[in-house]
């Protein structure tokens, strides 16, 4: 009998115990991160992770304009920028203070790294001086009014840049999230409240969802075919919040190819494209077609950038007035994620009546990305994330950015559209890149996120990042039985 009561006071305490408020929040995401460490990242799963693992000097808000995040700033004059780093700011998640040193050490490590992709960026910077401990001086060798959007790079700890500390794979930063493990999931932790979460990698649309409905996952963004986003708002255990997209999707071209060079053809590809097609029967609710990089409502977009029509008549008698032999054969580089296999095959078929026979090449996304970083492409298919200033037309398309100085993949080249860069004529520049097609724009996707009915404090934002792991939450349910 004694045994009997114990066991039935423990079922009670089971039954009336809360549920657990930290709980792991498992994020079921596309792609995992290729490198955690800030001044390699260009993934987009790497930078949206490194937004939560590390803070930089400043960043920017809703409307793209700048705001202090570590410090605030002051133009001595339009080559000197004196930082102030904020008195409350919070220290490196190995409990060190984070002091201008640190910031020193950051940039002068990206000055010295050769083979970091955004070491270009601070090719300007003529030196770098620690005042106090708080304060930093940058000197640069031209000016830049623009030189303060440029520190968003997150901060790292001196003593570990110096004893050569691998934070691509062990992150350290000071940014609300701290790094716990990384095997078959990236775990993180939030620093405030201790909650846990995953991010796992789950590569084929129909698993993630899968996996959304059985509970293993809590939470998944992006990257789903329009039929399975309406499965899931039919899912009454289920939460789906959508926004309007502000991530840019194109086709690169390799201005190197002897076809692609001739600006007939360039045009032609691009009327044998229905995006406004593509939008409707397979993409997202708020998904549009685009014209530029930075989406018409940024302050430096260009509205007036009237779309390609599909039309694939005229597509072929481009081709015919270039002296192509149809069909033109062009190969098609594009990772193995379903959606984007399916966005090729669509491309494919739409290209076909005008004379354009478009071989697809799906490869794991590390090979990939690694073959578009080398120029080793014809075309291929990608999507610009997080963009924020205008000088991404610079880095783009101006002829001094080619890899590895910039991100000029395909290697285009016009003395023209460098005259109005070097001006920031962004009006003439972004319609000169339209009318010249070094990229084939196609659309700003439509951001979405499903997430089980009980988690709460997350929605999507137009550039698609995870800003909002710093705030999402599991509702707790607290039984009031006894």
């Amino acid at each position: 009998m004694k045994w009997l009561i114990t066991l039935l006071c423990t079922l009670c305490l089971v039954a009336c115990k809360p549920t657990v408020e930290h709980a792991e929040i498992n994020f079921a995401i596309t792609q995992a991160p290729l490198n955690l460490d800030p001044r390699y990242a260009t993934d987009a799963a790497s930078e949206r992770v490194s937004r939560l693992i590390y803070q930089p000097l400043v960043d920017f808000d809703a409307i793209s304009k700048l705001l202090p995040i570590l410090a605030s700033w002051q133009a001595i004059n339009d080559k000197e920028y004196r930082f102030t780093l904020n008195k409350s700011r919070a220290p490196f998640h190995n409990q060190v203070p984070l002091t201008a040193a640190d910031v020193k050490a950051t940039y002068d490590s990206l000055l010295q790294l050769k083979d970091s992709p955004h070491a270009a960026e601070f090719a300007n910077i003529e030196s770098i001086k620690v005042e106090d401990e708080n304060t930093i001086l940058f000197q640069l060798e031209q000016a830049d009014t623009h030189f303060p959007a440029k520190l968003i790079i997150g901060i790292l700890p001196k003593n570990l840049i110096e004893t050569g500390h691998d934070f691509s794979h062990h992150p350290v930063g000071n940014g609300p999230l701290k790094f716990v493990s990384w095997q078959n999931k990236l775990t993180l932790q939030r620093i405030n409240d201790g909650q846990i979460i995953s991010l796992q990698e789950v590569k084929d649309p129909t698993v993630r969802v899968l996996k959304l409905l059985r509970g293993e996952a809590d939470l998944i963004q992006g990257d789903l075919p329009p039929e399975l986003v309406k499965y899931l708002q039919n899912k009454p255990e289920i939460s789906v919040k959508s926004s309007i997209g502000a991530n840019f999707s194109y086709l690169g071209l390799n201005m190197q190819d002897a076809t692609l060079q001739n600006l007939k053809v360039r045009l032609a590809i691009t009327h044998a494209i229905d995006r406004q097609a593509i939008i409707d029967k397979v993409m997202v609710k708020n998904s549009r077609i685009a014209g530029a990089i930075l989406p018409p409502e940024h302050w430096a977009g260009n509205a007036n950038l009237k779309p390609y029509d599909y039309n694939p008549a005229l597509a072929k008698k481009l081709l015919t007035e270039a002296g192509v032999k149809l069909p033109l054969k062009l190969v098609y580089k594009t990772s193995t994620d379903a959606q984007r296999v399916r966005f090729a095959t669509i491309l494919q078929a739409q290209m076909q009546p005008a004379g354009i026979a478009l071989e697809i090449r799906s490869l794991d996304w590390g090979t990939f990305f690694e073959d578009v970083k080398q120029g080793n492409f014809q075309l291929f298919g990608l999507t610009w994330v997080g963009i924020k200033t205008p000088e991404i037309y610079a880095k783009a398309f101006s002829t001094n950015n080619v890899p590895p100085n910039g991100f000029n993949r395909g290697r285009y080249a016009d003395a023209e559209l460098d005259k109005l860069l070097a001006n920031e004529d962004w009006p003439a520049a972004t319609a000169r890149i339209y009318a010249q097609l070094p990229y084939i724009p196609l659309w700003y996707e439509g951001q979405f996120a499903a997430m089980q009915k009980n988690i709460i404090n997350y929605a999507p934002k137009p550039d698609g990042n995870w800003d909002n792991l710093t705030t999402i939450i599991r509702s707790v349910t607290i039984s009031n039985a006894h």
